[in-house]
């Protein structure tokens, strides 16, 4: 297992296998529905490395991983003996609002299917595109291969909904499948379109036909191809059904009999009650939402182009997934959900100036996969990674976004296929009878603007290198006041004996290739700062800490050895990086007896990571070292 550890560690922080409910995983995070979330250990978990932040919303735990979060789910799922996509029958749902509820419920039933729902709606934009372009004939047999394979999963999406739904509502997946296929079943379909006996509520959006009966039952027709509402209500009822039917039908016919009333009961009331008033509902649903939009499409776009990232923070845009389904289904297009589109070229135009503009090596690493995510839609590696912690960024964000969002509501935007996004998602405002339209262009232009403003701004306001800027500003000072002495004199930052880092058991230390120093077994559980400086480095574990002093020596000290697996626990910091410190102040504690027993050593190395700038570093005689005393000069 690639993420063994990673997995293990994420199961005993939530609370052990023992909390589990239920667990689903999206792009970026595993949504964990726990029994008790006081039982997990948050703070451990939002330090641990490996994941991005924990987010607790919508009734879900949420653990933000990153783009590999598909395998560390599947170690996850095999390490804890439950089953993908939901697990113990026994355990009763957790309590939460009717919000909370729903947003859990979408979540549940679409996160399985996002990801082949993007891929069709790639593949059918682009064969939009193709035929626009010229490059292939809408009549010719490969564009009707193309166009299949981009269009059946909408086309059939009852069937999959009925199975994740199913799954979601623990009944069998395949009822929920099969009364989704009934749905969209050939005959049923061709029913919709022929002449009915007479029409119900006409003239308003709740028109309706009777094309015969059932059992003398009036039947009312709707067209159920790509409809989302239907089905999930439909599988809901079933749901209960079955669990009622499993209690008293005897066990030696309970495998034939269930499913067969479960069928015969829940498909002709779909029919004949479920379908026609939830078609009716999303009809409201579409029209309440345009309604909306039509007071004023700008005013609109800006709005949700302002909170579209905070919807996603939160894991709360799932909430507007039925709403831009049920438009495409019912209208042909979403002109509303979609003015949140544009986060992922905001986001990458915000990147990319902290970018170009640190120095930072560290920061360059996340940065740049970070940038290669966000271009093809995944925000959440640069939201909790990057412009988040620095708030800034997260603003400026926000700002381009709902600048975004006006301009697509002003050039009148649709998109017409869900399921790409980022520079996937541009097929999927080709208008497939009207090619590329005034709202194409608009699309391209506002998401144009979206990472220019977004880049502009960083540059200009939003990002300050503080490392660089740091150093650069207490060499300045140091140069002054020490009137060029340019050696620097390291302070103990731990009481303890003193060892040669060539008697530590990690090579990386012991050969020096690290940096030159001593190694201190700690008497105290008290990190202190050896010198004045910045806190350039703070491991998110805790266990280790950079200092950049006031003449540019880079020190740093690695608590212990291994005790990156502890994961934070056991240490307490009390800086954060960025922070200036002097000589003494207090950096970090530890718990030298818990992390003992625990297996670990506590050998301390405190070296100078940057030696070869010095023609030598000397080291202390003394064998024995307490605050105050001198443990290292480094020598221009």
């Amino acid at each position: 297992m690639k993420y063994e550890k990673l997995a293990k560690d994420i199961i005993e922080n939530i609370g052990g296998k023992e909390n589990i409910i239920s667990l689903a995983h999206c792009m970026t995070r595993l949504r964990f529905k726990l029994k008790d979330e006081k039982k997990a250990k948050t703070d451990i978990l939002k330090n641990m490395n490996g994941v991005l932040t924990v987010i607790q919303s919508g009734g879900q735990y949420q653990v933000v991983i990153g783009n590999h979060v598909s395998e560390v789910y599947k170690d996850v799922v095999d390490i804890a003996g439950i089953s993908s996509s939901a697990s113990t029958d026994e355990v009763e749902e957790g309590k939460g609002g009717i919000f909370n509820k729903f947003i859990d419920i979408v979540a549940g039933v679409f996160t399985p299917i996002i990801g082949a729902l993007a891929a069709t709606g790639l593949i059918k934009g682009v064969t939009v595109l193709l035929s626009v372009l010229g490059v292939i004939s809408n009549t010719s047999a490969t564009y009707r291969v193309l166009y299949a394979i981009g269009d059946c999963l909408l086309y059939f999406f009852p069937i999959y909904l009925g199975y994740t739904a199913a799954t979601k509502f623990k009944m069998k997946p395949f009822i929920g499948m099969t009364i989704g296929a009934a749905l969209v079943y050939p005959d049923i379909v061709k029913m919709a379109t022929e002449k009915p006996m007479y029409t119900m509520f006409a003239g308003t959006i709740f028109k309706s036909n009777v094309l015969g009966t059932f059992c003398d039952i009036p039947l009312i027709m709707m067209n159920y191809k790509s409809s989302v509402i239907p089905i999930i209500i439909a599988t809901f009822f079933a749901s209960k059904l079955e669990k009622k039917l499993n209690d008293i039908v005897p066990s030696v016919v309970k495998s034939v009999i269930v499913p067969t009333v479960t069928l015969l009961v829940i498909v002709p009331l779909t029919f004949i009650i479920i379908g026609p008033v939830s078609t009716w509902l999303s009809s409201i649903l579409s029209a309440f939402s345009m309604m909306i939009y039509q007071l004023s499409p700008v005013l609109a776009g800006l709005f949700i182009g302002a909170f579209w990232q905070i919807f996603i923070l939160f894991g709360l845009h799932w909430g507007f997934v039925p709403i831009a389904m049920n438009n495409i289904t019912t209208l042909g297009y979403d002109s509303v959900v979609m003015l949140g589109m544009s986060v992922p070229f905001a986001t990458s135009g915000v990147l990319l100036a902290i970018l170009f503009k640190t120095k930072n090596k560290n920061l360059k690493a996340i940065v740049a996969p970070a940038l290669a995510s966000s271009i093809f839609g995944i925000t959440e590696p640069a939201l909790y990674g990057v412009t988040l912690p620095r708030k800034k960024p997260f603003i400026i964000t926000i700002i381009a976004n709902a600048i975004a969002g006006g301009l697509l509501g002003l050039f009148g935007t649709k998109i017409y296929m869900m399921g790409a996004s980022g520079a996937f998602a541009i097929p999927s405002y080709i208008n497939p009878k009207g090619g590329m339209d005034r709202g194409f262009y608009g699309y391209i232009i506002a998401i144009s603007t979206a990472a220019v403003i977004g880049f502009v701004l960083t540059w200009l306001f939003g990002f300050k290198d503080e490392k660089e800027t740091a150093i650069q500003e207490v060499k300045t000072e140091a140069e002054l006041a020490n009137n060029g002495v340019e050696d620097e004199v390291i302070f103990t930052p731990v009481e303890g004996e003193v060892r040669p880092l060539s008697e530590l058991k990690d090579e990386a230390f012991a050969s020096g290739v690290m940096g030159k120093g001593v190694a201190i077994y700690p008497k105290s559980g008290k990190i202190i700062a050896p010198t004045d400086g910045v806190i350039t480095t703070l491991f998110p574990t805790k266990h280790a800490i950079g200092i950049t002093t006031d003449n540019g020596a880079e020190i740093l000290i690695h608590v212990g050895m291994d005790t990156v697996e502890l994961n934070g626990k056991h240490f307490t910091a009390k800086i954060k990086q960025g922070d200036r410190v002097k000589k003494g102040d207090l950096l970090i504690e530890f718990d030298i007896k818990s992390i003992e027993n625990q297996g670990y050593s506590l050998i301390t190395p405190v070296i100078v990571t940057n030696s070869g700038d010095y023609t030598e570093v000397i080291e202390t005689n003394s064998n024995d070292v307490i605050n105050g005393d001198k443990l290292l000069t480094a020598v221009k």
